[in-house]
């Protein structure tokens, strides 16, 4: 029997990726809470009237200043997921575009504020703030990626089932730099399989071995990967490792917690209707305030469009004269069709025989504003409208059309669930992947859609709203 006993030990304060994600927003807030004390010193400095102390905060700094922590906490949703934490380029990206939106935020109340902004809005304040926050921030990221993302402090994994699940679940694993956490081997009762590797993982033994190589490795998960029968002896083993403290894993509940989807081609129909049927009953409460937030939202998106529409229509005119708007048939949820109101972004006669055609990268059919409008999103404005009539959701899945459903229905396992809820302005997928242009791209974007339909809840469509922006400003339409 194999061991890893040459790979060095984990530290007792290894975390999983729910502690690191907290830890990070932790940190994130400490970081903030230093910056704002030292944009008030900043600010403060520069008063020859009025010296820095409690008078100076009580009579110069108003209340909605000190909440500047928890925005800037919120403006960095983008970096909470564990895998975008450990890229140094990705975090670069993630701060300065938080520092832009947040400089964008007070311009905005700059203009429209009535008083004199010196006395409301303090530019050097606020210039402060966000100087020291993006390098406090950076800093504390770079330590982050330097220590919590180092192999001591991974989580010590062993892996129950070499099979086709379980080669899923190690691909994708080898695939992420740096690893969520350190898989020592693998366990299977198929006596075939010992010894050998699989996806560089070696098979240390049976269920017979399993508690000793918990002990001897610091074990510290199980990720269950059997798809098809488990034998008593396995499952007596797993029963003994989690009394010992070790947690049980799932395979699709940690695909789920690695990639933020399903794995729909390695899910059975039980295990849908559980999840579907089961879990994701939403309360009462949840739809009638999403509802109310769709309301809203519809509201300030439609005067939105308004205040963009003269700029918009003129320049789609210029290029390829009327209309400006089009209609298509979209399904809805429960496959009810609804005419969808975009922005027309490609040329007259784009679909000429009638047949749906998806959008792909360079699509010869979009004009040049439309190129445009479709990189910012622009075009999708007018969905609020159909929000308001309650045939869309602010948060749901992207609304296809009928044609294209029965296509997909066909030749992706499960594509109907996604149409248990309304069809979304934005939505999990969109912030996460973005369009689809073939079978493969599809599949992988269902995947997020019934992430969202089994997690959906008041947070995560908050996280959503939050996170389009910045899909927005990263120009990843299509």
């Amino acid at each position: 029997m194999a061991n890893s006993k040459a790979v060095k030990r984990p530290l007792p304060w290894s975390l999983n990726l729910g502690q690191r994600r907290t830890l990070l927003v932790i940190g994130d807030f400490f970081m903030a809470i230093l910056a704002l004390g030292i944009s008030l010193l900043y600010w403060g400095s520069n008063l020859v009237y009025l010296k820095f102390g409690l008078t100076f905060l009580e009579t110069r700094v108003p209340t909605w200043f000190y909440l500047l922590p928890f925005v800037w906490v919120i403006l960095l949703v983008d970096l909470y997921s564990i895998h975008r934490a450990a890229d140094w380029r990705h975090t670069l990206r993630g701060v300065a575009t938080a520092a832009v939106v947040g400089l964008g935020l007070y311009l905005v109340m700059y203009v429209i504020y009535v008083e004199p902004p010196n006395s409301f809005l303090p530019r050097r304040g606020i210039a402060g703030f966000l100087i020291a926050a993006s390098l406090l921030t950076l800093l504390w990221r770079r330590v982050y990626i330097q220590i919590f993302t180092a192999p001591q402090l991974m989580r010590r994994v062993l892996l129950v089932g070499g099979g086709m699940t379980g080669q899923i679940l190690l691909k994708i694993v080898n695939g992420m730099h740096p690893k969520p956490f350190h898989i020592v081997g693998i366990i299977d009762d198929d006596q075939q399989k010992q010894n050998i590797l699989i996806e560089g993982h070696v098979v240390l033994g049976t269920s017979e071995h399993l508690l000793e190589l918990v002990a001897e490795n610091d074990i510290a998960e199980l990720i269950i990967a059997i798809s098809g029968e488990m034998r008593g002896s396995m499952f007596q083993a797993l029963l003994d490792a989690q009394e010992q403290g070790v947690e049980i894993i799932r395979m699709p509940v940690a695909y789920e917690e690695l990639l933020g989807r399903v794995p729909i081609r390695w899910l059975e129909a039980d295990w849908i209707l559980r999840s579907f049927v089961d879990e994701a009953r939403p309360r009462g409460f949840y739809e009638l305030a999403k509802r109310l937030v769709d309301i809203i939202g519809g509201l300030v998106g439609t005067l939105l469009m308004l205040l963009f529409l003269p700029f918009v229509a003129l320049a789609v005119i210029l290029d390829d004269g009327l209309p400006i708007f089009y209609t298509q048939i979209r399904s809805g949820k429960g496959d009810v069709p609804y005419r969808m109101i975009k922005i027309r972004t490609m040329h007259r006669d784009a679909e000429p025989n009638g047949t749906p055609m998806r959008a792909s990268d360079g699509d010869p059919r979009t004009t040049r504003i439309g190129r445009i409008l479709r990189k910012i999103r622009l075009d999708e404005l007018p969905q609020f409208i159909n929000v308001l009539r309650g045939e869309m959701s602010l948060v749901g899945p992207r609304a296809e059309r009928p044609e294209l459903v029965n296509h997909y229905q066909k030749n992706i396992p499960f594509y109907r669930a996604r149409l248990l809820v309304k069809p979304g302005a934005t939505g999990w997928a969109q912030v996460n992947f973005g369009y689809a242009s073939n079978i493969d791209e599809t599949s992988l974007k269902l995947e997020y859609d019934l992430y969202y339909i089994k997690h959906r809840s008041a947070i995560l469509d908050f996280v959503i709203c939050l996170r389009t922006p910045f899909t927005m400003l990263g120009l990843r339409g299509r």
